[in-house]
């Protein structure tokens, strides 16, 4: 439960939002999910009542991504790019080079970036949940693929959607691996 600060802090956030203009909204909302389209829906249903709307709303939405939608969200989080943990000893060396192998050929593959929601791990389990996510997931049919692509979409989107209610800084809670 949020506290009584931390409630009206994301009631302000929220406020702000519903009184942006449409493009002002559209902006914000971009940072959230890379579709256009998706942008578009959340800004025209404003106001939200409570950020609980908003993430419902944006759940909504992407449930209702087409094809083209995905494939622009997917290019969006291309251009993202994320930080990996350091690489501090021979152990988390191998690891990012195992993973910058399995990226490269998750692309390969699948014509898109690797995305998984990495929201709630600590920092010593993200390397892990990333590795471990697209060694398993490159063995997915590609429709199989784009579900579960869509799928991590939708729950980075309501974490940076969260975040963009609550004042918080808008640090995802993905990590997409980019090859040197």
């Amino acid at each position: 439960m949020l506290s009584r600060s931390r409630s009206s802090e994301a009631a302000h956030s929220l406020d702000r939002l519903n009184a942006a203009s449409p493009e002002a909204a559209e902006i914000a909302l971009l940072a959230c999910c890379g579709s256009r389209r998706w942008a578009r829906l959340i800004a025209a249903h404003r106001p939200y009542p409570d950020v609980e709307a908003l993430l419902a709303a944006g759940d909504e939405a992407s449930y209702d991504l087409t094809s083209a939608d995905l494939d622009e969200a997917l290019a969006d989080e291309s251009l993202v790019g994320h930080p990996l943990p350091a690489a501090d000893s021979l152990g988390g060396l191998a690891a990012h080079t195992a993973l910058q192998a399995a990226h490269t050929a998750y692309e390969r593959r699948f014509g898109h970036v690797f995305v998984i929601c990495l929201d709630g791990l600590g920092p010593d389990d993200k390397l892990d949940r990333l590795l471990a996510g697209i060694r398993g997931r490159l063995g997915n049919e590609k429709e199989e693929e784009r579900a579960h692509a869509a799928e991590e979409l939708r729950r980075i989107a309501r974490g940076r959607l969260a975040r963009l209610a609550s004042d918080r800084p808008q640090l995802s809670g993905i990590l997409r691996f980019r090859p040197a």
